[in-house]
């Protein structure tokens, strides 16, 4: 569903992606993990076309018709309301206002729907920016970070909602740096460590490779085994 082969990437004499090659196979959660600073939004910017590649190759099998984002910077207008916000989405998008209603539903955002955005907590507000992501029922959903900053309970509202997601048909490409979310709901994962993509396969075989299971999976581990570094 989504390719990337032998892409580079340089920011001046900087070189931030160093022939990253990847397969996300259809309706699976696959994770790219690495600490701030990685190349993890790069990537997502240049799959979407946002930025352009100095070399190597990618695609989608998705019009942009049917990808959803959900970025760092959230872009929610925070004087509007909740379906105010949605509206606007809606209208220039050409979507059916009917599903603004079922989209903040899903999310749990139903009785803050005419609350102003400036109201809203840090988790209501991710939550909102992930309405707006599957609106039009996106068959590519990107989610770039999408739990941080949020508490434990928060977040895990969160990938329940994710869960849900691909229940439904959904590919969904997750950037994180909190290894626990990975295996928690990654079907196949990335480790990207400046710029270069270290380890990938499916969370609980990494771990088992690298000998880092004990209760349970720590990629965490792994992670600090290839590189050297702990995670932020």
């Amino acid at each position: 569903m989504i390719e990337m082969n032998d892409v580079c990437k340089n920011f001046g004499s900087e070189l931030v992606l160093n022939r990253v090659s990847f397969k996300v196979n259809k309706q699976e959660v696959f994770g790219l993990l690495g600490p701030s600073g990685a190349g993890k939004t790069t990537i997502i910017n240049i799959l979407n076309n946002i930025l352009s590649c100095d070399s190597g190759t990618h695609k989608i099998k998705a019009n942009n018709e049917e990808i959803g984002l959900m970025l760092d910077e959230d872009g929610l207008f925070t004087r509007l309301s909740c379906k105010e916000n949605l509206e606007i989405f809606a209208r220039i998008y050409n979507i059916d206002k009917t599903k603004i209603s079922l989209a903040l539903r899903e999310v749990g955002l139903t009785k803050a729907a005419n609350k102003a955005v400036s109201e809203l907590s840090k988790g209501m507000r991710q939550r909102l920016a992930l309405a707006r992501a599957i609106l039009h029922q996106p068959k590519v959903l990107f989610l770039d970070e999408p739990t941080s900053g949020l508490d434990p309970g928060t977040a895990k509202g969160i990938h329940n909602l994710i869960k849900d997601i691909k229940v439904k048909g959904a590919t969904i490409f997750l950037t994180t740096h909190n290894m626990e979310e990975a295996v928690k709901l990654c079907d196949h994962v990335a480790l990207l460590h400046k710029g270069v993509i270290v380890e990938q396969g499916e969370p609980l075989v990494i771990c088992e490779k690298y000998q880092a299971i004990k209760t349970v999976p720590d990629l965490e581990v792994v992670f600090i085994k290839l590189t050297g570094v702990e995670l932020e």
